[in-house]
């Protein structure tokens, strides 16, 4: 049984274009086979909190010594992190704020990127813990930044998952829907052209 882990990020929820993109794709990754798990984060429905202080320090607190509420910090942590090892298939709804990647979405890979977890330190530098996963990424834009220099998320992205053993990234991209007209119609339509290439 294959498991898809989807994670949605958009601050418009299900509405969206990077969730109505990402859960196209998954509904159709189901629809090929019933041999499917899916684990699933709204994560402007049900955000986690930003990484401050005492978190890091639960995380960084041998397990003998962390009090309850490192404890529970730590459990829920460990919750998402089993969720990546266990996801054969990521996907990401992905929008672009100011030329990154969500807060709610910072949040959630300041949880997961642990040293000792998802990597690890070596004499050669750091090792990704996580393998054989295939992440794809759908990226609504209002602007379009594909393969410029302000498309600092797409690297974001590699650049972090890459750090946790994850190295098979594909990006749909659905730029320039600020525009609105026949260029963002032309936008969604390849986009979709393309969830139903990869879906099938």
């Amino acid at each position: 049984m294959k498991t898809i882990l989807q994670i949605n990020s958009s601050l418009f929820g299900e509405q969206g274009q990077s969730s109505k993109m990402a859960n196209e794709f998954v509904t159709k990754l189901q629809a090929r086979s019933d041999a499917s798990k899916l684990l699933r984060h709204d994560l402007h429905a049900t955000p986690l909190p930003h990484l401050d202080g005492q978190r890091f320090s639960a995380f960084t607190t041998p397990a003998a010594e962390r009090s309850a509420t490192q404890q529970a910090v730590v459990a829920e942590s460990d919750a998402l992190i089993n969720e990546l090892r266990e996801a054969d298939i990521i996907v990401l709804g992905m929008p672009l704020y100011n030329l990154g990647v969500p807060s709610t979405f910072k949040a959630y890979i300041d949880h997961v990127a642990r040293a000792g977890e998802t990597f690890r330190y070596t004499a050669n530098g750091p090792q990704g813990l996580l393998e054989d996963k295939k992440v794809y990424v759908f990226a609504a834009r209002g602007g379009i930044y594909e393969g410029t220099a302000m498309d600092t998320q797409s690297a974001y992205i590699r650049h972090i998952f890459g750090l946790m053993g994850i190295q098979d990234i594909e990006f749909i991209y659905a730029e320039g829907l600020s525009k609105g007209g026949d260029v963002a119609e032309k936008s969604l339509a390849a986009a979709q052209a393309l969830i139903r290439q990869k879906a099938a």
